[in-house]
């Protein structure tokens, strides 16, 4: 290489030192006139022409940006860009000069600095703008985001189930809301990679810009998402650092609304292509440092962007560039345009309502750009807008879309990976699109096979809102506006081994509780069909059934010919933590099972699964048809949730960050004794409140903590009799660092409240 640049350019005496480049070999060349960087990259036609145009582009950018950026250096014979021969390669070759300063990724860079950098990266859009190039224009490739979908291939190379699914999130919200605008966005050629190795302070404070390879015609728009990027991705407060580029720029060329509306999003995009290409990357070239050197702080920024509200994000940019919020309804006048078309029986959570406009895992946006951590929301299983099941669903309807009187490999698909999860007693499932469904379902069933009537159900128990589940839910029919119990009832006790008469969990509390039931069916008027209960009762207060009672329960419903339920609607799929369904904590294998919210993330959808013997006797029946229940959308939509929450770990999650939670919980404690117990497993937990001292319920500290939370953008609910239970099931996807977050401000408002 000695010899190749002092014959090419004259040079007397050549000192060379390799750089870290990316996908091309890189030298700082020290000669007897001065410092310069000689570039190779891998011959092929399309690389000379790319190279050819980057060069003419510099060329017609000295006028106004000399010294600030490089400038090419011709070839003895006069070209700026040869095919050159070394090491047996064929290689494309040029040679520029070499600007003086410090990287801004050497420094700690300030917010004029990051001002002046808008105000180049403005300036240097004029001047492109002027230029032209159809080759450029034509071009499509990795680290242009206008062309986002070119870096999926590298999805399946990120190695965590979890980061591909923060990246296909994002992607999905690319194609949702930047793709359909992409026409109407004004475009010019751009920078396009003013990332912190690229950008040099000099010592008179200007800035200069190196390596021009990323040129793009793009939306302009997008020259400030890469530049925002890189300069908030290594900060704490992404926000506050991103608008000083966005100052800068706006002062020189003033921003348009629609370019305001997808800056979020293209933001996003850019740091999804830095971790798939980083990723694609590792794996064809695992020596090469320089292509992971961002990848920790995209990353960490990819996680931290999840936090910001869009709408919060927007509004900030466009405060920036001088547009006013976008207008949207109070709370007020929200629930004003609510009551008018809707009853006032459908209440609302907490005193100052939630008004919200999108979720994302475990996080939901509130239209007025406030993010709150959902530490309740049981129901979207392995989180809000989980891309992988939002793609399922959108396939699938585009596809086909019956019901199970027509053949369709999703349904026994779906049955047997499903099925795959129980005992192999449970072998046969009839899907419907709910719990209440499925419970209602339940009870026909039994009532058919065992030809009796009586159901025994649990004191506190909830089992949907058809007219047969409401029958069967404690919850409702004892309600003082309720209907009361119906004669086939019977109405057993909660087994509560904390406020009950029974304490002793040990397995002894668990069977005193259990011979008080076989005693009340043994005097009841007439033999059990079935009894059905929760794991966990959750409208109890999310009190798990005492150890040891089912399982001196369960053989003598059977002996006097009836049939075990368990409810497994808010307990199953892995919530729990050590188990993937809550029955299997007791040791028990009921002979029927309830299924619902969390089979389909948010999707209706709800399912009974029972033994051969349950479901052939059912067939001697009325045929039993569900319009919705099993169709291939729901199918789909159920593999996606059972996928995810294999690729995910999410049953391991839920154990390990419910472990924590919990400890968190027992140890707030222990430093105030309004807190009479904690209780649950996994990620599924009750605090139950109560007047220090006693066991006497809280239920007014339970509703000052729900509403205290919520004001700090935290969401939890009560349950319990008398709502003094404070109750947290949030996505599986919870992380130590969310529940540390809700138990940390649970332990200042205790503290304010006891002031």
């Amino acid at each position: 290489m000695h010899d190749l640049l002092k014959t090419s350019f004259g040079f007397r005496s050549v000192e060379l030192k390799k750089l870290n480049g990316y996908d091309n070999v890189n030298y700082l060349v020290e000669t007897d006139s001065g410092k310069y960087i000689f570039k190779t990259y891998p011959f092929t036609s399309e690389t000379f022409d790319l190279v050819q145009v980057e060069t003419e582009f510099l060329h017609a950018l000295q006028k106004r940006f000399h010294g600030r950026i490089p400038e090419p250096v011709p070839f003895e014979d006069g070209n700026h860009v040869k095919l050159i021969e070394f090491g047996g390669q064929k290689l494309v070759g040029r040679l520029l000069t070499f600007l003086e300063g410090a990287f801004m990724g050497d420094l700690n860079p300030s917010k004029p600095d990051y001002h002046a950098l808008g105000i180049l990266l403005a300036e240097l859009d004029q001047e492109l703008g002027k230029q032209k190039s159809y080759l450029i224009e034509s071009r499509k490739w990795e680290w242009d985001i206008q062309y986002l979908e070119v870096v999926h291939k590298y999805l399946e190379d990120i190695p965590s189930g979890k980061d591909r699914s923060t990246v296909r999130f994002f992607f999905l919200q690319f194609e949702e809301n930047v793709r359909p605008h992409l026409s109407g966005l004004r475009k010019s050629f751009i920078y396009n990679d003013a990332n912190e190795w690229n950008v040099l302070l000099r010592e008179n404070k200007d800035l200069a810009l190196i390596d021009f390879g990323d040129l793009a015609y793009a939306p302009l728009i997008q020259e400030l998402a890469v530049a925002m990027t890189y300069a908030a991705y290594d900060k704490d407060n992404y926000l506050e650092w991103g608008v000083e580029v966005l100052k800068g720029y706006q002062s020189i060329i003033p921003l348009e609304d629609k370019e305001l509306e997808v800056l979020y999003y293209l933001i996003a995009a850019r740091l999804c292509a830095s971790v798939c290409n980083s990723a694609q990357a590792r794996k064809t070239d695992p020596e090469n440092a320089y292509t992971s050197v961002s990848e920790e702080n995209a990353w960490k920024m990819l996680y931290g962007w999840l936090k910001i509200n869009p709408i919060e994000a927007e509004n900030r940019f466009r405060e920036v560039a001088g547009f006013p919020k976008k207008k949207v309804l109070s709370l007020e006048e929200s629930l004003i345009n609510r009551n008018q078309y809707l009853s006032s029986i459908l209440s609302v959570s907490y005193s100052k309502p939630v008004k919200m406009e999108r979720a994302a895992f475990q996080y939901m946006y509130d239209a007025y750009g406030n993010t709150f951590l959902d530490a309740y929301n049981n129901i979207p299983h392995v989180g809000h807008s989980h891309p992988k099941v939002v793609e399922a669903g959108q396939r699938q309807m585009a596809k086909l879309n019956t019901n199970t009187r027509y053949l369709y490999d999703l349904l026994p698909e779906y049955a047997e990976k499903l099925l795959a999860k129980f005992p192999s007693s449970l072998n046969r499932v009839f899907f419907v699109n709910s719990g209440s469904a499925a419970s209602d379902l339940a009870i026909r069933m039994a009532k058919w096979y065992t030809k009796k009537e009586a159901i025994m159900v649990m004191e506190h128990g909830y089992h949907g809102n058809t007219q047969i589940s409401i029958d069967i839910s404690d919850y409702k029919f004892s309600n003082p506006k309720g209907q009361g119990q119906k004669d086939y009832i019977l109405k057993t006790k909660l087994p509560d081994a904390y406020r009950g008469l029974f304490t002793q969990n040990d397995g002894t509390a668990g069977k005193s509780y259990a011979k008080e039931a076989i005693q009340q069916m043994q005097q009841f008027s007439q033999p059990i069909a079935a009894f059905i209960a929760e794991p966990i009762v959750g409208c109890g207060g999310q009190v798990p059934l005492a150890n040891g009672y089912l399982e001196a329960l369960y053989p003598v419903v059977r002996q006097q010919g009836g049939v075990c339920i368990s409810d497994e609607v808010q307990t199953g799929f892995g919530r729990v933590g050590d188990s993937f369904w809550g029955f299997e904590q007791h040791g028990v294998v009921p002979d029927m099972v309830v299924l619902g919210k969390p089979m389909g993330n948010g999707h209706p959808m709800g399912a009974v699964v029972c033994t051969k013997e349950i479901a052939e006797s059912f067939e001697k029946g009325v045929e039993f048809f569900s319009s919705f229940g099993g169709n291939p959308v729901s199918c789909a939509i159920g593999l996606a949730v059972l996928e995810v929450m294999e690729e995910e770990g999410l049953q391991e999650n839920a154990k390990v960050v419910g472990n924590y939670y919990k400890s968190l919980f027992l140890e707030l404690q222990k430093n105030h004794d309004c807190i009479g117990d904690v209780r649950g497993s996994g990620l599924f937990l009750g605090v139950d409140l109560v007047k220090p001292g006693t066991k006497e319920e809280d239920p007014l500290l339970a509703k000052t903590m729900k509403n205290k939370l919520r004001e700090q953008f935290i969401l939890i609910s009560t349950d319990g009799p008398k709502d003094s239970v404070l109750k947290t099931k949030p996505p599986l996807i919870f992380t130590k660092e969310n529940a540390l977050q809700v138990v940390e401000e649970m332990d200042r408002v205790f503290k304010d409240y006891s002031s």
